[in-house]
């Protein structure tokens, strides 16, 4: 009736029950690199990774697929960070910007960063030594508080063989104002912290982001 031979039609019922061999390929594809990600791998990320590894794919496709998976990206919330927001006048800024150190084991810096990692964010504490620029102790909490920056100035120092007269200048955050600093003072170690300001201490403190762990 419809012009149509038996054979074509035919043909093309058995097309439609024959399962997709290369979509369903591709749905593992997805669901594996989506995996892998921890569920934070949104549609633009996968496609690049496929295309990384040679496959001829869309963006389209790549969020049907997904949509068939029933795959959602769970991203991060943006990160509540807080500051300080008095100035710690009690604790002065001993080192007034000066970050040109002669030798190791003089002046020390510490930060604190964020990282997410495992469904939650983590922090991590470094010191760094002005001179060399190496970080020389770091610890790693769940929480930012002074004991994450305490384990991290205790770390330098047991490994840098507990030097004397000298300088640790902090970051005066919330976890902070490193007021407990001063525990360290009977061992050589003079606390000093100021608020810190990527355009003012960005040298000093933010270097740690372009250095090597060392012993």
């Amino acid at each position: 009736m419809f012009d149509v031979t038996r054979s074509c039609y035919y043909a093309q019922r058995l097309r439609r029950r024959s399962p997709d061999v290369e979509r369903l390929r591709l749905r593992s594809r997805v669901s594996e690199l989506f995996s892998q990600s921890r569920s934070a791998a949104g549609s633009r990320s996968i496609l690049s990774l496929m295309r990384e590894d040679g496959e001829q794919i869309g963006r389209f496709k790549v969020r049907s697929l997904m949509r068939e998976l029933d795959l959602v990206s769970k991203q991060p919330g943006s990160h509540a960070y807080k500051r300080a927001t008095v100035e710690r006048l009690d604790i002065p800024n001993t080192l007034n910007r000066e970050f040109d150190v002669p030798a190791p084991n003089q002046v020390w810096c510490g930060d604190i960063t964020y990282i997410w990692a495992q469904g939650k964010w983590h922090y991590l504490a470094v010191v760094l030594d002005l001179c060399t620029r190496r970080i020389v102790g770091w610890a790693l909490s769940e929480k930012p508080n002074a004991e994450l920056v305490i384990k991290a100035l205790d770390m330098a120092y047991e490994q840098r063989g507990r030097p004397s007269d000298l300088l640790f200048h902090s970051d005066q955050g919330s976890q902070g104002g490193f007021n407990r600093s001063s525990q360290h003072l009977d061992r050589g170690v003079y606390g000093t912290t100021r608020r810190m300001d990527a355009k003012i201490d960005g040298p000093g403190s933010d270097a740690f982001s372009r250095c090597t762990l060392t012993s």
